[in-house]
Order: structure tokens, then sequence, then C-alpha cells
């Protein structure tokens, strides 16, 4: 990693395999034939996308059981409550904090030589992990009769044991997902992605299918612990899964705790600011929550039911990309090879608009139709449904802009320079903060959200700036000339998907079955027309996604 004074050398190269231009570029492009690990990471992250859609699927369908079984009563309410505590220290802790700060160490391990070293360490965070998360389960278990009440203070009865009790059910995940962060963590070094990205579709087939089975044996009133059973039977199945793929690479877990090791102060160091990050994130959406209550008592809830939506082609695409590429910067900067990580970087940006892009397009024109399918039905009304289509229209504007902040906070990491992405999440909440303010009298959620997309967008711009800085480039201009032809086919799809739209609806009314029709109608013709107009204008990036699906 180069000094704050010293620039990359941007001739700078390590042969990755034949004829290699970029590692995520090649890795698309690329047949069997080719390089070998170049071509895994192109499967990867195609089956990525793929399994993270049917996890999102199998999500949908758990919490239409979970509806059916509980609604919205207090019941359902206690276990939200209850859910969102060791969820809330696992984000911190745990899970993207642990890796984001292991995975560049214990690469950079690897790609010196010192296997040993890197076994090492992540024993000793598997250890460590059982450990520290074990005691502060343990304390907070003893200690729950005190502290969930503060944060169901509107719980009372029943309503407020039921939350006391669920939460003793649901903390040990802690435990299981500090140590699955590890393991995940090793096994994304070695570029193994298929086992963590089905796990998710496995975790909520688990939860449906013991909510099923136990529920009836529950007296009444206490059917939802069998819910609370299904989450702990899932994460120790989760864990199980990824656990179990370690037998496919070299690493071997050693009954060891070096709590001396000088690599694993190093790891607590990066988590700091990765933590401190991961809270400005969290309380960057408190304020969507917070201004939302000064518009309306239906403003937060219409952000957060917005949010959903919005956040599924993220998860899909921007998600997978990050993940799968962020090994492979982390080797390219471990070996200095700071050209292809750079190229690496650029070409996964591209990949990002090219996917984003159209989907924020569709949102744009769709809004309405999408959330009254998604949404309306029983107590959800039409005007809930303009409220949070405004919502979900707004959240459009930051969708390409919030995948380029994924990938560019985790090149950041991969150079292990973790506190300038802080110091940026720290910028976007005063933007944040600032806009909402003067946004949320006049405009509404709207204006609530519209702060969101300037915070983003001007977060990814000091990203770039900084980027471009620190690896001498960051290929802008091709980056503008491939978001200037993904922009006009993006706009030919939001024409052709709106017109198809408006001529089925017109047709099929507003039937679930007619609206399945005319939205999915809408869509598919946009999709088509934009797949014909992105390779009439010569997009690289379509055609390696294209070659990546004929493949497979």
């Amino acid at each position: 990693m180069p000094s704050r004074d010293e620039k990359p050398d941007r001739n700078q190269r390590i042969d990755y395999g034949p004829d290699t231009d970029v590692a995520f570029e090649t890795a698309l492009e690329q047949g069997p034939e080719g390089d070998a690990e170049a071509g895994r990471l192109g499967r990867s992250t195609a089956f990525f996308s793929i399994a993270t859609g049917a996890s999102r699927v199998a999500g949908l369908i758990r919490e239409i059981f979970a509806a059916s079984y509980f609604g919205v009563s207090g019941a359902m309410s206690a276990f939200t409550i209850a859910f969102m505590v060791p969820n809330l220290v696992r984000s911190l802790f745990a899970d993207a904090a642990l890796q984001g700060a292991f995975v560049p160490i214990f690469t950079e391990q690897l790609e010196k030589g010192n296997k040993a070293e890197a076994y090492r360490l992540a024993s000793t965070l598997v250890f460590g992990a059982l450990l520290v998360l074990g005691l502060i389960t343990g304390l907070f278990i003893l200690l729950a009769p005190v502290i969930m009440p503060l944060f169901g203070p509107g719980l009372h009865g029943h309503n407020k044991d039921l939350l006391v009790g669920l939460s003793q059910v649901l903390f040990p995940i802690l435990v299981m997902l500090g140590i699955s962060g590890v393991v995940v963590g090793v096994l994304n070094s070695y570029n193994r992605f298929g086992v963590f990205a089905i796990a998710p579709l496995f975790w909520n087939i688990a939860i449906i299918a013991v909510l099923v089975g136990l529920a009836p044996a529950f007296p009444k009133g206490d059917e939802i612990y069998a819910y609370a059973i299904g989450v702990v039977v899932g994460t120790a199945l989760q864990l199980g899964m990824v656990a179990y793929d370690l037998r496919n690479t070299p690493f071997k877990l050693w009954w060891i705790f070096d709590w001396k090791s000088p690599l694993l102060k190093r790891v607590l160091l990066l988590m700091l600011p990765v933590t401190l990050s991961l809270g400005l994130i969290n309380f960057n959406l408190a304020i969507n929550s917070i201004f939302g209550s000064l518009v309306s008592s239906e403003g937060p809830a219409a952000i957060d039911k917005a949010f959903r939506v919005y956040m599924l082609p993220q998860g899909v695409f921007s998600v997978a990309v990050a993940t799968v590429i962020f090994p492979t910067l982390s080797r390219f900067a471990a070996n200095r090879a700071y050209d292809d990580l750079r190229s690496t970087m650029a070409n996964g940006m591209r990949m990002i608009l090219l996917v984003l892009m159209p989907a924020a397009a569709a949102i744009f024109v769709l809004s309405e139709p999408m959330i009254e399918l998604v949404y309306q039905r029983g107590d959800f009304t039409a005007s809930d449904t303009d409220l949070v289509a405004e919502a979900l229209f707004w959240f459009a504007f930051s969708l390409p802009f919030n995948g380029l902040f994924l990938l560019m906070t985790r090149t950041f990491f991969s150079l292990q320079r973790p506190w300038i992405p802080t110091a940026i999440s720290g910028l976007n909440l005063v933007v944040t903060a600032a806009f909402s303010a003067a946004f949320f009298h006049p405009f509404g959620v709207g204006g609530i959200v519209a702060a969101t997309a300037i915070a983003t967008i001007a977060s990814v711009v000091a990203q770039g700036v900084i980027l471009r800085d620190q690896l001498g480039g960051i290929e802008i201009t091709r980056l503008v000339d491939g978001a200037i032809r993904v922009v006009a086919a993006s706009a030919v799809l939001a024409a052709v998907t709106y017109v198809v739209w408006k001529g089925l609806d017109s047709v099929f009314g507003d039937a679930i079955i007619g609206q399945v029709i005319s939205v999915g109608g809408g869509l598919a013709a946009g999709a088509a027309a934009y797949l014909g107009v992105v390779l009439a204008l010569r997009v690289p990036e379509a055609t390696q996604l294209l070659n990546v699906v004929r493949r497979r």
C-alpha cells in the first residue's frame, strides 16, 4: 500500500493469468478454458446475484407466513424489537465489521506465503468471537428484563413478557453470526462464494419449516416463540453450511487463541473505523425516521416500505459485485498491483451502472404501480400507495450511486484505509441531516429521501476524488463514456416500460392478476429494449454479462 505521500506505480502489474487486462473484466469475458481464477470470479458474481435474489424471494415468503400467523399484533411488535437488538450488536461487532477488517489482512498473509500466520489469525478470531460474544450473550440474557423494556417502552403485560423472553431466545444468534463472519471471510479469500450465497435461502426455509411445525405446539398467545426458535435453527444451519464448505479450502482450524498476535491487533484497529462507519449508517437511517415523524405519523413507515423495494436491485447485484471482487482487490493491494486493482474497481463500477441505472429508470416511471402491486391490500390503502410511491421515486435517484458507494468503500478496505470511508460516512450524515431539515417541511417524505440521495451523490464524488489520487486514476473517461450510453439506453427503457404498462393496464385493470401482467409486461418490454440499445451502442460490459449467461 502506498504511503500518504507516495503515489503507486501506475504501470506496476502482477500477472494473474494469460493476457490479463483486469481481473474482473477477464473473469466475465473468459470461459472455462481461460484463467481459472478469473473464470471463477465471473461465475461467482452471476451465481451470487441469482442466489441473493432467491433468498430475498424466500424472505418475502417468510414474511407472508409470519403475517398470516401474527399479523401486526403486539406479539409481532415484541418479536420485531427482540430481533432488532442482537442484529444491531451483530452489525457493529460481528458480521460486516469483522469481515471488512479480517479479509484484507488474511489475504495479505496468504499472498506473502505466510499460511501459518494466516491460519493462526483466523483461528484466534474464531475462538475470540466465541469467547467475547459468548460473554456478551450470557450477560444480556441475565439482564434482558432490565434492558429490553428500554427498547419497547410501549409494550406492557404479556407483550412485555414476550419481548424479554423472545430476546433471550434470539440473542445466541450473535455468537453464531460472529463465528460465521470469520468463516465466510476465509471462504471469500479463497474465492469460494457459492455456499455463502445460497445459505440465506436455507435460513429462510428453515424458519418457515420450524414456524409451521412448532407453532401449534405452543399455548395460545405464545406461538411466536416458534418464530424465534426458527431463527435460531436457521442461523445454526447457515453456520453449519459455511463451516462445512471450509473442507474445500486448504484452511485448517488450529486450537489456539493468540491474543498477543500483532495481526489480531491490526484487525481490531481496522474494525474500529468499520464499526463507526456502520454505526453512522444506522444513525443515518434513523434520521429518515426522525424527520419522517415530523411530516406525519405515517412518514417513517412510508419511507421504510419504499426502502425495502429500493434495496431489491441493490442487494441482488451491487452487493454481489462488491462481495465477490473484494478478496481480489485485497490480493492486488497486498501485492501492490495497483494498476490491476484500479482496473478491477473501475470495471466493477461500470457493471454496477449497467444494471442499476435501468433499475432506477424503471422505478421513475412505475413507482406507483410497483407499490400498488407489492403492498396495496388489506389495511394498506390507495393513499398509502401514493405516499410510499413518492418516497420510492426519490430513492431511485440514489440507486446507482449507492452501488458505487458500496464498491468504492470496499476498495478503501482492501487498501487498509478504512478511516477514509468512515470520515466520508460522517460527511454523509451531516449532509443528510442538513438537507432533511431544509426539505421536510416544504416537500414532505419526498424531500427527506431526496436529502439522502444528495448525500449519497456527494459521498461518491468525495470517494472518487480521493481514490483517483490514491490509485493514480479511476478510468474516469471510460466511466463517463459508458454512463452516457447507459443513460441513453435507460431513457429508452423508461419510455417503452411506461407505454407498455399503460396499454396493458387499460386492458387488464386493477385486479391482482391484471397488475402482475401490466407491471411485468412493461418491465419485460423495457428490459428487452434496453438490452437491444446497449448492444447496439457497443457497451462492453453488456457483452461481458451476456457471455457469462450463455456459458451458464
